[in-house]
């Protein structure tokens, strides 16, 4: 089923925030890849995918296959998060990479070519290049999402990599901040929730009954 709570992107990196797409963001469970459609919606929402790709791609498809393609996209996550959850605070090394194999056979399928386009405007190059990618079939809609996973593997200080302290909460982040000392998926969320418990404890130890 579509969720209509909008998907979390508060990790500070694409690739977790794909394992973040299923979360409890208040009490109870919310998976934003539950189906094809909810899928399409997040990459959407991720900026991973052309809105006009994901509607030309929605257009052709066959019955049942996007929500096929989300089934892959959740074993994808979950392989990817035992991964993460493994190595996370921890540099990675070398040999590290052999656990990735999967990613790299889903990386082989990537069909992307160089293009030059024209820029507008006053610029002072008539011409830039940028990379493209030819959108053959449902499955290269998970090559966006396979190369952020790549990316937090290849560019990101695993060290940094932590889950968040709430108690019930299963969100992932990059942690770049001064110092390094973020705690809490957000402070909106589980960071006020725990400034709330630590003043109800402050208060029940120095109320008079305590």
């Amino acid at each position: 089923m579509t969720q209509s709570v909008p998907a979390l992107f508060i990790a500070d990196s694409p690739g977790l925030d794909f394992l973040n797409s299923v979360a409890t963001p208040v009490d109870t469970p919310v998976d934003w890849l539950d189906d094809g459609e909810g899928l399409l919606i997040w990459l959407q929402q991720a900026q991973l995918v052309p809105e006009d790709t994901l509607a030309a791609m929605k257009s052709r498809a066959l019955p049942g296959e996007i929500d096929r393609l989300a089934d892959q996209a959740r074993d994808l996550r979950e392989w990817f998060r035992s991964f993460v959850r493994e190595h996370k605070g921890q540099p990675l090394t070398p040999s590290d990479v052999l656990a990735l194999e999967p990613l790299n056979r889903l990386l082989k399928r990537n069909e992307g070519f160089d293009e030059v386009i024209a820029e507008s405007g006053d610029a002072s190059n008539a011409f830039r290049l940028i990379r493209s990618r030819r959108w053959n079939s449902p499955e290269t809609l998970l090559l966006p999402i396979a190369e952020a996973m790549a990316r937090l593997v290849c560019e990101e200080d695993f060290t940094h990599v932590k889950a968040c302290e709430g108690p019930t909460c299963t969100l992932l982040f990059a942690d770049h901040t001064r110092g390094h000392a973020r705690r809490w998926c957000s402070m909106s969320m589980c960071g006020n929730r725990a400034k709330q418990a630590a003043h109800r404890r402050r208060l029940k130890s120095t109320s008079p009954e305590a």
